[in-house]
């Protein structure tokens, strides 16, 4: 379940970039941050996946411009386990691992 999006600074970065989530391992809600590079828009997805590759949840599905954005994750309809996130912005792509303990 989405929570909300928000653009945290308007700085266009150097580099796409998917950080780690915050707080790992998480109970029921974490914070997942990311980086659009690039000077134009970019169509993204951001996404969640069980570990036999499943998508759970959809996060993103936008047009976004260049900046640092942080997405809220609420995995409290969601068993235990290790949970994946998928990050897609032009021709970049990165996948980052979490884990959620109830």
């Amino acid at each position: 379940e989405i929570i909300g999006i928000s653009q945290i600074s308007n700085e266009i970065p150097q580099e796409y970039r998917l950080y780690q989530n915050y707080p790992n391992p998480f109970n029921p809600t974490t914070k997942i941050k990311f980086q659009i590079s690039e000077s134009a828009a970019a169509q993204t997805f951001l996404s969640v996946y069980d570990i036999l590759g499943r998508e759970v949840a959809k996060l993103v599905s936008e047009e976004l411009k260049p900046g640092t954005y942080e997405v809220d994750f609420d995995g409290s309809s969601f068993p235990s386990g290790v949970y994946f996130y998928k990050l897609n912005s032009g021709d970049f792509s990165a996948i980052n691992k979490m884990v959620l303990l109830k």
